[in-house]
């Protein structure tokens, strides 16, 4: 009886051991944002790569970004996106497939680095069974970046002050190039008219 008794929780653990080994079927092999830097209530999106490592298909039921980061209040800030489950679908086995998870900051974010968590949720597919079974639950994190709305404005106004500068500098040497060839012409019909003034009070030679 001892060893019949000893033997159920070793089954037992057998079994939960397979089952946890039969549920891994996938891994998100990438997560990129579409931009390297955001301003606050700018919108994007998340591209994730998933891949199937099982020998049957599995397929997508939730894939989300989860942004955790402050206001610029200093309240905490906290938001789910989700990918558009018409958009969500099967990946055969050994296969890899990318989705977009679309994100849409607030105006009032505070700005910094935060690091979005990505979750899939998948099924595998279970031939023997003809049904689908749950399966792991991939996460991956990216790195985004809030720009500060003051280096912006900073950035904006060099910009226009290089601007300014540079029409100013043509400004200059287009009256620069007028003033000279102003001169230029002044002086050429000054010796047009001396020359003509020279040819009219020329004395006549007489035979």
């Amino acid at each position: 009886m001892n060893k019949k008794h000893a033997l159920i929780p070793l089954l037992s653990l057998l079994v939960l051991m397979s089952s946890i080994q039969a549920a891994k079927a996938t891994s998100i092999t990438s997560a990129t944002l579409d931009k390297t830097t955001y301003l606050a209530g700018q919108t994007g999106y998340v591209s994730v790569s998933i891949y199937n490592d099982k020998n049957d298909k599995i397929r997508v039921t939730e894939l989300t970004a989860t942004i955790n980061y402050y206001y610029t209040a200093g309240t905490v800030y906290l938001q789910k996106f989700f990918a558009n489950t018409a958009s969500l679908g099967e990946i055969a086995a050994g296969q890899t497939e990318t989705y977009q998870i679309p994100i849409s900051l607030p105006t009032d974010i505070a700005p910094g680095y935060t690091n979005p968590t990505v979750e899939a949720k998948t099924e595998f597919w279970n031939e023997q069974a003809g049904e689908w079974r749950w399966s792991d639950h991939p996460t991956s994190q990216v790195k985004l970046y809030i720009e500060s709305p003051y280096k912006q404005s900073y950035e904006t106004s060099q910009q226009r002050l290089q601007e300014e500068t540079t029409a100013n500098q043509n400004l200059n040497n287009t009256m620069n190039m007028l003033a000279v060839t102003t001169v230029v012409f002044a002086a050429a019909t000054a010796f047009l008219m001396f020359m003509v003034f020279t040819r009219r009070t020329r004395p006549v030679p007489t035979a």
